[in-house]
């Protein structure tokens, strides 16, 4: 069995004039894996670009679906989990969002979930 695919944007990133940027929800992404590191066995965790078209995502779930964070799952979901889904393309389900990825996980592994 595989691990989900978690991508994830690099930090300071240029979008524009001033100061380099992070992704707050990658971010959040980033703290939920530090308060359980027990997640990253089961992960896959790619640092993409910010600049679109981001290459990687896009093969996987096309140019519509290529914003961060998302969680492409490694089989398909129980029936039970397909209220955690954001969607399907071409047969791989996935969830985006860093709230939506951590009540998955909450669900998924036993974690706390987010309040």
């Amino acid at each position: 069995m595989g691990r989900d695919l978690l991508f994830l944007l690099k930090e300071d990133f240029v979008d524009g004039a001033g100061a380099p940027y992070f992704c707050p929800d990658c971010a959040q992404i980033t703290g939920v894996l530090s308060y359980f590191p027990k997640l990253r066995h089961h992960l896959d965790i790619r640092y993409v670009d910010f600049a679109r078209p981001r290459k990687e995502i896009v093969s996987l779930l096309g140019e519509q679906h290529q914003g961060c964070p998302v969680l492409i799952l490694d089989q398909p979901p129980a029936m039970d989990a397909l209220a955690y889904m954001t969607g399907q393309v071409g047969g791989k389900s996935f969830v985006s969002g860093a709230k939506a990825i951590a009540n998955y996980w909450s669900y998924k592994y036993g974690v706390s979930r987010p309040h």
